[in-house]
């Protein structure tokens, strides 16, 4: 680890990309604990200064993945955020996953508690708002809820134990790391499509090369709200859309759907966004925030190929909210979950 730590952290202008094998050799002395605590962090932060190459992404990315379970879902969407959270949005993705499985395009989220650098509300906290603790859920319970509503959400910590056990370095580094990055990239659900939230423009490039070469055939790499894979209903938003082994800048403009609103300013906690997302749900959100799911769910499900515009994609996500379908999908997953998790 000395020698690879060596080649890394040399300073802005001496640090060297590793190579895969030699990125792949540091991610296996990390995942397996023989890496020491201190040369962990200082793996991490010279990393962070150097900014990750593809490879050293990618090698992170396939060290994790050999320890995590998968379940393959065929023709599912994965929508990947931050694990960080949010702090000052909504996290319409939540509500947004129900809506896509109602038209029948079974949807992944995955989080875990809280994280540096933002510390905001994660999905966990949401879903125990809303009576399931997700982090109880074992695989066979998430799954055989994701069987019954079409959405499947994986405690990614139970999932990948490398990234509980990497949990403690993390929140003393308070940083972001490659791990932020790779995390989110696990496809618990072996999907080929994905939306993915990036919080730089600098990274989008990376992100869409890195997402096409773990497989993904068709997505979307998203500057969305708080980095997250949330398109905003505010102002445009800067996407690269990936199709046919191909990345191209799209632009997704709020104003062309009818869509554009203002957003109020909200202090955002895990017991607001669980109102929230019901509310949206129930049919009886604000403006703003039903917008944003009629935005979102439109766009993925263009994404997903089961409308041929994002136009068609608003008709379908608010034809599924106002006829209850969307609730209902909810109702049948939390009834699954929650009859096998408790909600303490």
């Amino acid at each position: 680890m000395i020698t690879l730590l060596k080649e890394v952290g040399r300073g802005k202008r001496g640090a060297r990309d590793l190579t895969y094998e030699e990125a792949r050799q540091a991610a296996e002395l990390i995942v397996n604990g023989e890496a020491t605590p201190a040369q962990i962090g200082a793996f991490l932060v010279a990393e962070r200064i150097k900014m990750e190459s593809i490879e050293e992404l990618r090698a992170f990315i396939d060290a994790l993945r050999e320890r995590t379970t998968l379940h393959p879902v065929p023709g599912s969407l994965d929508c990947a955020g931050p694990y960080d959270g949010r702090t000052r949005s909504f996290i319409a993705t939540l509500p947004t996953a129900f809506v896509l499985a109602a038209n029948g395009l079974p949807v992944t989220l995955h989080g875990s508690a809280p994280l540096p650098p933002k510390w905001g509300v994660t999905l966990p906290d949401v879903l125990r708002e809303l009576g399931v603790n997700a982090g109880a859920l074992t695989a066979a319970a998430a799954t055989a809820a994701a069987g019954s509503s079409g959405f499947l959400f994986v405690p990614s910590e139970a999932w990948c134990p490398p990234l509980a056990k990497l949990r403690g370095i993390r929140e003393e580094l308070g940083l972001r790391t490659s791990f932020n990055t790779a995390e989110k990239l696990l496809r618990f659900s072996e999907s080929t499509c994905m939306a993915v939230g990036v919080f730089h423009g600098t990274v989008f490039e990376k992100v869409a090369k890195l997402v096409m070469e773990l497989g993904v055939k068709r997505g979307m790499i998203i500057q969305g709200v708080e980095g997250s894979e949330d398109v905003g209903v505010e102002k445009r938003t800067r996407t690269y859309l990936i199709q046919d082994g191909a990345s191209d800048l799209f632009v997704v403009d709020p104003e062309h759907y009818e869509l554009q609103v203002d957003v109020p300013e909200l202090e955002w906690t895990a017991a607001k966004q669980a109102e929230m997302t019901m509310s949206v749900l129930e049919g009886k959100a604000e403006l703003p925030y039903l917008n944003m799911v009629l935005l979102n769910s439109a766009v993925r499900l263009w994404i997903g190929e089961k409308v041929g515009s994002i136009e068609e994609g608003i008709y379908r996500a608010r034809g599924v909210i106002d006829d209850g379908l969307a609730l209902s999908a909810f109702r049948t997953w939390k009834a699954k979950a929650a009859g096998q998790a408790s909600a303490g």
